[in-house]
């Protein structure tokens, strides 16, 4: 069968395709450019703790080194600590309010009434192309994928046995595909090609960007700063955001005021100066400027994802990243989310339901997180928002920042497919735990089937279902002495029954689970069900419904 072909070769293409070679599935990755990314300090991602872990799972290396996990966060509002997280060694975090300056802040963690609340794993922060080269030396030895440089897509045809793509360059020729995915960017030429509209705002946030190496008084700290008392001009007073990097690099970004004003080197130069000393008692510290840039943020969704056998992914999809989001998380989320579908397609053949479910799932989260960020942006950015209404709700505005740069609340937190086209019915057998049907599962240690113990995360984008039986006890014993005995071996045969291969494994404990529980879980990570015990016959007609219900061949059409 002909292989998967993706146009574009930025960290979305190239995820998408180890994605695909993990199970097995050939692609073509079309790159415009020499098969080499500029260096540039100043561009980089923050990743949250499902993204980064599927980027490690691809790279096949740790990405703490390259890149660097916050150790914490502070929010700042003019001379004033307002809000601070620590991530703790584990993974978690404790959050507290505070009071004014370090030892106020240290002060308040004593006193009565201060809050305390889990934070949520580290963020990491990298330069995009320090990962972009972590997935060109993963795909180098990945002969499952081909990589064809200075070749830029002109043309494109598709029928219901494949897709024909064109490119011109040095070797201008045809390329044949069983499918094409779209990850070129904001001006995809793909999506231009199909006629797809992509509505939305232009330069909803304006930012400028400098990465220095730099002495700051908080080491490993990321730091949201609102309305310091050094700059008091636009129209919420300023606001200057830091995040670590390796080597005591810092990118700092300022959000800009309205319009298209210049930022000149000398405005730009001053603003790095009058920064550092604000935050350094007056004195401005000696610094390495490395890299500097203007970083515009626009929010657009592209009406359709899905037209045939063409597909649209990251940027050619959707723009968002104002008020702290990250809008290379949804874009990896996008891979994550269709390649186990392009995989079970690829191997199994026709699946039209499963297929449409990539556009009605990821269109839905990204529509989701665009209505949020753009409901709070009046509140936070313009003069007096709800501090004219709400007492106290400057410590809210805050709170909602900071949830956007950690990966919380509306702005942050991880799609839930609860209404999903894939959602499975609940009935009788149905339990209940910790992560509601269609969020993505907690990473607890399991025992798999070989009878190693390994993390659950690691197990995921195989292309396998997942089935864990919660059975407190079996972590102490080796497996063979437990892999015959009690519900296991009927357990056992109703996972090999499956409509779809699945792998089992056993957990200790899983947060809100009692013992006996089966979960079964999607390949990339989100649970279809939870059920009392072993059920054969709901276990079936769950993992049917996650791979949108019987088969049905179906001629592909040209558009939709």
């Amino acid at each position: 069968m002909d292989p998967v072909i993706i146009v574009g070769a930025g960290p979305v293409g190239l995820s998408l395709a180890l994605a695909l070679a993990r199970q097995e599935v050939p692609s073509v990755v079309l790159d415009e450019g020499p098969g080499k990314d500029e260096q540039r300090a100043a561009r980089t991602v923050v990743l949250r703790e499902d993204t980064a872990a599927l980027m490690e799972r691809l790279a096949g290396v740790p990405l703490t080194g390259p890149g660097l996990r916050f150790t914490g966060w502070r929010s700042m509002r003019r001379k004033q600590l307002t809000r601070k997280v620590t991530f703790e060694p584990d993974g978690t975090a404790l959050e507290r309010g505070s009071g004014y300056g370090p030892t106020a802040e240290r002060a308040a963690e004593g006193r009565k009434g201060t809050v305390e609340e889990p934070g949520g794993p580290a963020p990491l922060h990298i330069a995009q192309h320090v990962l972009t080269g972590a997935l060109r030396t993963a795909i180098a030895g990945q002969p499952l994928v081909k990589v064809a440089v200075e070749s830029r897509l002109d043309a494109l045809e598709q029928e219901p046995s494949g897709v024909t793509a064109h490119t011109r360059g040095p070797r201008s020729t045809w390329w044949r595909g069983s499918h094409l995915v779209g990850c070129d960017g904001p001006r995809s030429t793909v999506r231009k090609l199909l006629d797809i509209r992509f509505p939305g705002r232009t330069a909803v946030e304006r930012h400028a960007v400098a990465a220095l190496r730099a002495e700051l008084p908080w080491p490993g700290e990321a730091l949201l700063h609102r309305m310091p008392p050094w700059r008091t001009s636009g129209p919420s007073g300023g606001e200057v955001t830091a995040r670590p990097l390796p080597d005591g690099v810092w990118r700092l970004d300022w959000l800009l005021p309205p319009g298209k004003d210049l930022v000149t080197p000398e405005l730009l130069v001053t603003r790095i100066r009058e920064t550092l000393a604000g935050w350094n008692g007056g004195t401005t510290p000696a610094y390495d400027l490395l890299d500097t840039g203007v970083h515009t943020v626009h929010h657009r969704l592209a009406r359709r994802w899905r037209a045939g056998r063409v597909f649209l992914a990251g940027d050619a999809a959707h723009l968002l990243g104002a008020l702290g989001t990250q809008g290379l998380d949804e874009s990896l989320r996008d891979v994550d989310n269709l390649a186990w579908k392009l995989a079970l397609v690829w191997h199994h053949g026709p699946h039209e339901a499963l297929l449409d479910s990539y556009q009605a799932e990821r269109r839905a989260a990204v529509a989701a997180r665009l209505r949020a960020a753009d409901q709070a942006l009046p509140l936070l950015r313009g003069g007096g928002g709800l501090r004219s209404y709400v007492p106290g709700s400057a410590r809210g505005h805050d709170g909602l920042l900071t949830d956007g740069h950690l990966g919380r609340g509306a702005l942050g937190t991880p799609a839930t497919y609860a209404a999903s086209p894939l959602a499975a019915d609940d009935g009788e057998s149905t339990a209940f735990v910790g992560t509601e049907p269609g969020a993505q599962v907690v990473d607890v240690r399991v025992t798999a089937e070989d009878g190693a113990f390994v993390r659950l995360r690691d197990r995921l984008g195989r292309g396998s279902l997942l089935v864990v039986l919660v059975a407190p006890g079996t972590g102490v014993w080796e497996r063979k002495h437990w892999v015959s005995a009690g519900i296991m071996p009927r357990l056992a045969a109703a996972v090999t029954a499956l409509p779809h291969p699945a792998e089992l494994l056993v957990a200790e404990s899983y947060p809100g689970a009692a013992a006996h529980t089966v979960l079964l879980i999607r390949p990339d990570g989100h649970l279809v069900t939870a059920l009392a015990g072993v059920r054969p016959a709901d276990l079936y007609a769950a993992a049917e419904a996650a791979l949108g219900g019987p088969a049905k061949t179906q001629a592909t059409a040209s558009a939709r």
